[in-house]
């Protein structure tokens, strides 16, 4: 090592020749105690480097010598709590004990290597105010080399403590993955930043999927429009409105409005948001949240369907009765005869529409595996009135559980409006329904004669019609037709046996 006694007339009380705390006591310290002896006898490179590091803002602690004898900086004092000033001078085993097994392969790789080690937001584990505690540390341990010789003497630690930090950033990411957590279970919701002067909108990857944009991009930023271009055609200019309205008044932005995702499927979004002003009060930032509520859409609609049709069945069940009770007495010889026939017509529009009740209500419909004629028969029977008029065949076609609730709500309506408009509104009307099936689907046809004249197709429809073509295309995956010929309806319609089946 260097034995430089530095310059002839200094002196241990000259040295370090600077102000503040550790100075101080550097030179009151008996270093004839430890194993670097009194200052006049130091190294040169080592008062060199003492002198550097005491002025030093920046946290420093030099370990000197095969003990790493410890000399450190103001700066340095408040990272190591109680353990100063018993520290200084001291090797750091002594000191640093609790984390001795980590810091000396450091120490010892830069001393007996001469390479510098760095990282950043190093871990150590460290008891400086009577607990311990897992602190964090950007460091660089870098030699300090003799001028002369070039030998290393000691191992210089510039470090900058970033606990506060880490935890900050820990706590930050716990509390995005609570967020998050939070978010997947509330359903399909997501985030939104609009960097107004800019035009650069960045979002979560939730959001950016809503609206058909690659999440890389919500992330990086984009332009507004590429939002709004995911947002459904005729939604578009209402809530580009609203948001320029927000923008301009600084009033809550509460929209509810629907996109179009890649696949053709529409979703309804509620969105709230607030526009936030820079200090000079121009507007800055557009925040919010939007929320996916096409479930609860969905469950409105279905509850204003449900509501119409009840409407709907409430009317009629009047046309019904009005219609079965001028049969029974067209039919009908005496007052008994059509009490009877009455009795009977009643019995089976009841058991007709306890085939279609399960369908409305929305419930699981449990009955048995029937037959398209056992079906026809019980919607129609409350129409029969010995005569010819009601004409069926066909083949003995099964229809599942499932399946019965959609035909036969299909056919129940079809009657209906036949019983009020057409065939079976007169007496000389008839109606013949005839079904087929091949291998794949299953063909029906109901062909009214002799009831009104047809003057042309309804202008509009009505919405037992509308129900009927619900019930067929949506719930059976088939296709109806009508044709409104002047000598009646002629409906044709087909459904996937499949389908029909379960």
């Amino acid at each position: 090592m260097d034995k430089n006694p530095g310059h002839p007339n200094e002196s241990d009380d000259a040295f370090p020749p600077t102000g503040g705390e550790l100075a101080a006591l550097m030179r009151s310290l008996d270093w004839s105690t430890t194993s670097l002896g009194p200052i006049a006898g130091w190294p040169q490179h080592l008062k060199s480097a003492v002198t550097l590091m005491l002025p030093a803002d920046a946290q420093i602690v030099l370990f000197w010598g095969p003990e790493f004898i410890a000399l450190y900086n103001d700066a340095y004092a408040p990272t190591i709590g109680e353990k100063h000033p018993k520290a200084l001078g001291r090797p750091a085993r002594e000191s640093w004990t609790e984390l001795w097994e980590d810091l000396e392969p450091l120490l010892r790789r830069v001393l007996e290597t001469g390479e510098t080690v760095s990282a950043k937001d190093r871990p150590f584990y460290i008891e400086r105010f009577g607990y311990p505690e897992n602190v964090y540390f950007d460091i660089s341990y870098s030699p300090v080399r003799s001028e002369t010789t070039g030998e290393i003497g000691g191992v210089l630690c510039i470090v900058s403590e970033t606990t506060e930090r880490v935890l900050a950033q820990t706590e930050l990411a716990r509390a995005q993955e609570r967020l998050t957590m939070a978010l997947s279970a509330s359903g399909m919701v997501g985030i939104f930043d609009w960097h107004v002067q800019s035009d650069t909108f960045y979002s979560d990857a939730r959001f950016a999927e809503m609206f058909s944009v690659d999440p890389e991009k919500g992330e990086k930023g984009a332009p507004l429009a590429e939002y709004l271009a995911g947002i459904y055609p005729e939604d578009v200019e209402r809530i580009a409105k609203a948001i320029d309205h927000t923008v301009n008044t600084r009033e809550r932005y509460v929209q509810e409005y629907r996109v179009v995702k890649k696949g053709g499927d529409v979703r309804w979004l509620e969105a709230r948001g607030e526009c936030l002003c820079d200090k000079d009060g121009k507007p800055d930032r557009f925040v919010g949240v939007v929320v996916d509520v096409t479930s609860q859409k969905v469950a409105q609609e279905r509850q204003r369907l449900l509501a119409r049709e009840a409407d709907h069945r409430v009317k009629n069940i009047f046309a019904n009765f009005h219609s079965i009770v001028a049969l029974s007495a067209r039919s009908s010889r005496t007052p008994q005869e059509m009490a009877k026939a009455l009795r009977g017509r009643m019995d089976a529009l009841l058991r007709a529409k306890d085939l279609i009740r399960p369908g409305i209500m929305g419930t699981e419909h449990d009955s048995e595996r029937t037959t398209v004629d056992a079906l026809v028969r019980t919607v129609l029977q409350p129409y029969e009135d010995g005569s010819s008029r009601i004409v069926l065949s066909g083949p003995e076609v099964p229809v599942g559980a499932k399946a019965v609730t959609g035909l036969a709500l299909a056919l129940h309506e079809t009657a209906t409006n036949a019983a009020k408009y057409g065939a079976l509104s007169r007496a000389t009307g008839s109606i013949h329904v005839k079904w087929e099936a091949d291998p794949y689907d299953f063909h029906l046809e109901w062909d009214e004669t002799g009831g009104p004249v047809i003057e042309g197709k309804p202008q509009a429809k009505g919405f037992g019609s509308i129900l009927t073509e619900r019930t067929v295309t949506s719930e059976l995956r088939g296709k109806i037709d009508h044709d409104w010929r002047r000598t009646g309806l002629r409906l044709t319609l087909s459904v996937p046996l499949e389908r029909l089946a379960l």
